[in-house]
C-alpha cells in the first residue's frame, strides 16, 4: 500500500476504543506547561530516546473565543518547534455547529515535508469527511480520502470510504482502494470495523465501569495473510488524580505496555 501519510481509516468509528490504549514510548520525557491565560498556553519538552529524535522542544497552543458547544471553543492554533527550526503546526476552526476544518504542517530541515487539509460535516443522522494530503502541484502528486457514514438505525450505521493517491512514484501513475464500514453502539459498548482489500479492522470497546474502560482490536492483512490483535484497558482513580492505561499485543512473549497519567 502507498498511502504514506494519511492514515486510512474512520477515526470517528473508533476514537472511543483509541483513548483507551496508551501512547508507547521508549527513553524518558520531561514536559512544563506554563498557562500565560485563558486562551494562551507554552510548553517546554526534553526528549531522551534511541528511538525517536532526541532534544528540546518548544511548543505553544491558543483557543479562541468563538463557542458552538460549552465544551469546545475554536479556533484552536497549536504547534512545535526544536532549536533547527523543525515544526509541526495544526489549526483547528469551526465555521458553523456542523463544520470543522483541520490543517496539518510538517516541516523538516527548511522544507515542506507534509501537509493535510481536513473537512468534516456531520448532520443529524450523517457524517462525511474529505481530506487532501502532500498535494504537489509541480510533481503532480497527492491524497485524497473522502469518508461518508449513515445512521440506518438509533444503534447501527454503516458508511464507506475512497482513497485515492496519484503521482510518479505510484505504479500506474494512480491506486484507489474502497472500503465499507460499520459500527453498533450498545448501553456500553461499541462495536465497529472496516472491510476494504487490503484488510480487515475489527474494535470492540467496554465501559465496565465508571473507573474501568476496555478494548480489543484486531487487525488482518490479507496480502501479508497475518492477523495481530489488541488488548487495551484504562482505570481512573478519580480521588488520586490517577489514569494508569496497558495494551497486550496477543502474540507470543509479547510485552505489556503501561501508561501512568497524574
Amino acid at each position: 500500500m502507498y498511502f504514506t501519510f494519511y492514515i486510512l481509516e474512520f477515526n470517528f468509528i473508533t476514537l472511543l476504543f483509541s483513548d483507551v490504549f496508551p501512547i508507547v514510548f521508549e527513553g524518558a520525557k520531561l514536559m512544563v506547561n506554563k498557562g500565560l491565560s485563558n486562551h494562551f498556553q507554552v510548553s517546554h519538552t526534553l526528549n531522551m530516546s534511541s528511538v525517536t529524535q532526541s532534544g528540546y522542544r518548544f511548543g505553544a497552543t491558543y483557543v479562541g473565543t468563538k463557542q458552538f458547544t460549552p465544551s469546545e471553543a475554536f479556533p484552536v492554533l497549536l504547534g512545535d518547534i526544536d532549536p533547527s527550526g523543525n515544526l509541526n503546526a495544526n489549526i483547528i476552526t469551526q465555521y458553523s455547529p456542523r463544520t470543522r476544518v483541520k490543517a496539518a504542517v510538517q516541516v523538516q530541515n527548511s522544507i515542506f515535508s507534509a501537509a493535510q487539509l481536513t473537512v468534516d460535516y456531520k448532520d443529524d443522522d450523517h457524517t462525511s469527511s474529505l481530506t487532501l494530503g502532500n498535494p504537489d502541484i509541480i510533481n503532480e502528486s497527492g491524497v485524497l480520502v473522502a469518508h461518508y457514514l449513515q445512521s440506518v438505525t438509533s444503534k447501527l450505521a454503516l458508511g464507506a470510504e475512497l482513497a485515492y493517491q496519484y503521482g510518479p512514484t505510484v505504479p500506474g501513475g494512480e491506486i484507489a482502494v474502497i472500503s465499507a464500514a460499520a459500527r453498533y453502539t450498545g448501553a456500553d459498548a461499541i462495536v465497529s470495523g472496516t472491510l476494504g482489500g487490503a484488510g480487515l479492522h475489527l474494535c470492540y470497546y467496554q465501559k465496565a465501569s465508571d473507573q474501568l474502560q476496555l478494548g480489543v482490536e484486531l487487525e488482518t492483512n490479507f496480502r501479508m495473510q497475518e492477523s495481530i490483535t489488541s488488548i487495551g484497558y484504562q482505570v481512573d482513580l478519580p480521588k488520586g488524580d490517577l489514569c494508569f492505561r496497558g495494551m497486550r499485543l496477543a502474540l507470543p512473549l509479547a510485552p505489556v505496555d503501561e501508561e501512568i497519567k497524574v
